[in-house]
C-alpha cells in the first residue's frame, strides 16, 4: 500500500459512513413524515367526525323541541276534552235529575 493510496481508502470509508449516516438520517426523516401524515389525516378525521356530531347535536336539539312543543300542545288538548267531558258530565246528570224529578244534587 502505497502513501497516496491510504488517503484514498480513508476518505472512502469515511464517504461510506457518512452516506450510512445520511441514508439513516432520511429512514428517520421518512417514518417522521408518515406518523406526522397519518396524525394530520386523524385530526382531520376527527374534525369531520365532530362537525357531524355538532350537525346531528343541533339537529336533535330542533326535533327536541318540537317534540316538546307538541306534547304541551297534547296536554293543552287533553285538557280542553277532559272539561268539556266534565260539562257534558254535569249536562247530562242535570237532565236525568231534570227527567226523574229528583234535584241534581241526590
Amino acid at each position: 500500500m502505497t502513501h497516496s493510496e491510504k488517503p484514498a481508502g480513508k476518505s472512502a470509508e469515511r464517504l461510506d459512513q457518512a452516506l450510512g449516516r445520511l441514508g439513516a438520517a432520511l429512514d428517520r426523516l421518512e417514518r417522521s413524515m408518515a406518523v406526522k401524515l397519518e396524525d394530520d389525516v386523524s385530526a382531520a378525521e376527527l374534525e369531520e367526525e365532530l362537525d357531524i356530531m355538532q350537525d346531528d347535536r343541533g339537529r336533535l336539539a330542533l326535533e327536541l323541541d318540537a317534540a316538546l312543543a307538541h306534547v304541551s300542545a297534547l296536554e293543552k288538548a287533553r285538557d280542553e276534552v277532559l272539561r268539556r267531558l266534565d260539562e257534558a258530565g254535569a249536562d247530562v246528570a242535570a237532565a236525568l235529575g231534570q227527567a226523574s224529578g229528583a234535584p241534581v244534587g241526590e
